[in-house]
Order: C-alpha cells, then structure tokens, then sequence
C-alpha cells in the first residue's frame, strides 16, 4: 500500500519511503548513460579481467552513479521543490528525509569505492571517488549556483565514466580514452542549454544562474552552435585514431552533421518562438547522438574483443 508523506514529515525526521522512491534517488536515467559509456571504456580498453571482477567493477561504477544522484538531490531539495520538472523527486515530496537521503549517498559512495578498488584497482577507485566528490561538491555544491559555466564545467563528472571502465582493466588512462570523456564533455553544455531555453522560468524561479538567464537567449543560442561546430568532429575522432571502424567513422559523422543542423536551427530560432520547438528537438537529438555513438562503440568493441579471443 502506497503511503503518502509531506515535506513536514520530512523535517521531522520522519520516513515512510518505500523502494521506488530510494531507486529515484539514484537518477536512474543519468545511471544507465554512465554505465553505457563505462562499459564502452571498459570493452575498447587494451587488456582483459576475469568475468565475475569485471561485473563487479561496472556494478560498482552504477552505484557510484547513483550515490551521486542522492547526494545531489540531499543539497537540492531547496530548489528542486520550486521547480516543476524536479518537484516530484522524493525529497522535495516528503518520502524521504533529508538526512536519509544523505546517509543513503554517503554509504553507496564509500561502498562503491571500495568495490571498485577491490574488484579491479585503486587507482580506478580513487578515480571514481573523486568523481563522486567532483559531482556532490565540485559541481552541486559550489558550481551550479554560482556561475552560468556551471554545466561546462560541471559536466566533466559526467564525462568520467569512460575514462574510469578504461582505469579498471589498464590501471591508468590513455589519449584513447580522454577522446571518450571529451565528447560527452562537449556534448553536455549544448544538451543543457537546450533544456534551459525551455525552462528558464523553472531555472529562474530557483535563481540557478544558467546561460539563458543570465546572458540571455541570443547568447546561450550563439553557444549551443560554437559547441555543436567542435563537437561533429569530435565525434569523428575514435575512427580517425584508428579504434574504430570505416561504419563507425561514418555514422559518427551524419550524426554529427545531424546535431551542427539543429544547433544551426536553435541558433537562427526567434526569441518570439515560445514554443522553443528547435530547442526541444535539439535536446531530443542529442541523447540519440550519444547512445549511438557509444552503442556503436560497445559493439566494435566486443565485435572486436571476441574476434580477437578466437584468434
């Protein structure tokens, strides 16, 4: 039977929560991109892990995806209330306490720390813990309320993941992989800026300082297609460093000529258009763009993994 709290309850140091409600604590949605892009550096990585540690250690990169969700919904519950589209996260709502939700991220992180270090090595658990530090604190805490940069560089937390599967079976990193982190870091400023065009009044009224409300429309738009130049061909890059293949190398680049159209469509879009219909299908476009390129990525390299094994 689903129980319903209140903020109030909240305060008062007082749970009902039920399983689903600590599941979306973990952002699940942010959670499978970053196992998505971690395996992707896991698999291209030179070298292989026995299958059991292998598991483990993208199990413990998932939760410590998740610990940094709960972390980051804890400190945000005072403005995810004042916005619709985050409203109905658990915090704001009531099933989960504040302190519960901060035990909760505080344990999964140290858990999936040690897991990962045990699993592969500690260099990769280091790794991820200050992932984990970057996101809470770096990012949440210091970055996202202070500065209209704060998804330029708060967006390298989210471009570690393939760096970190890299770390787990090399014990280091490599050119190869800080390609992987600098898509996704290219790819994060136009994918949120795009949201924000959106939803300027939700970032207004919890006085986020993000691009369009600080600098306006014209200058987040202007932004979105100087990213959107750098990042078609950088995307390209995995095949032009020879670790990827002729398909890949051409499905990269129409997925980037892709994205350079609708970021020249968000740019030539009037600041009448209240609809922001270029910008939502940007952002749209834009998790297609990413799960292709590293689903395209995975599949060379397991294709490539196996091939080798049976040779």
């Amino acid at each position: 039977m689903s129980v319903t709290t209140s903020p109030a309850m909240a305060r008062a140091g007082i749970s009902l929560a039920e399983p689903g409600d600590y599941l979306s604590l973990l952002k699940p949605r942010v959670m499978s991109l970053v196992v998505l892009t971690a395996v992707t550096g896991f698999v291209l990585a030179p070298g292989s892990m026995n299958p059991f540690l292998a598991i483990i250690s993208i199990l413990a990169i998932a939760v410590g995806a998740g610990a940094s969700g709960a972390l980051n919904m804890w400190y945000d519950a005072d403005i995810d209330v004042l916005m619709a589209r985050t409203a109905k996260r658990p915090v704001p709502l009531g099933k989960i306490t504040p302190g519960g939700a901060l035990a909760f991220g505080l344990s999964l992180s140290v858990l999936s720390v040690i897991l990962l270090g045990l699993a592969s090595n500690w260099f990769a658990g280091a790794f991820l813990a200050f992932t984990i530090f970057f996101y809470a604190v770096i990012y949440t805490m210091g970055l996202k309320r202070s500065t209209a940069q704060n998804i330029v560089i708060g967006g390298a937390a989210g471009s570690f993941p393939p760096m970190i599967g890299w770390a787990a079976v090399t014990g280091g990193v490599s050119f190869e992989s800080f390609v992987l982190f600098l898509i996704i870091f290219l790819w994060t400023p136009p994918h949120f800026w795009a949201l924000s065009l959106f939803k300027m009044k939700d970032y207004g009224a919890a006085g986020i300082p993000m691009l369009p409300n600080v600098a306006g429309t014209a200058s987040t738009r202007r932004h979105i297609f100087a990213y959107s130049l750098v990042l078609a061909p950088v995307g390209v890059l995995p095949f032009v460093l020879g670790y990827a293949s002729p398909v890949y190398g051409i499905a990269s680049a129409l997925l980037g000529a892709v994205f350079l159209w609708h970021g020249f469509r968000v740019l030539r879009m009037s600041d009448e258009d209240a609809a922001m219909v270029p910008a939502k299908k940007l952002f749209a476009f834009s998790i297609l763009y990413l799960f292709a390129l590293f689903v395209l990525l995975l599949g060379e390299g397991v294709v490539g993994k196996l091939a080798f094994g049976a040779a």
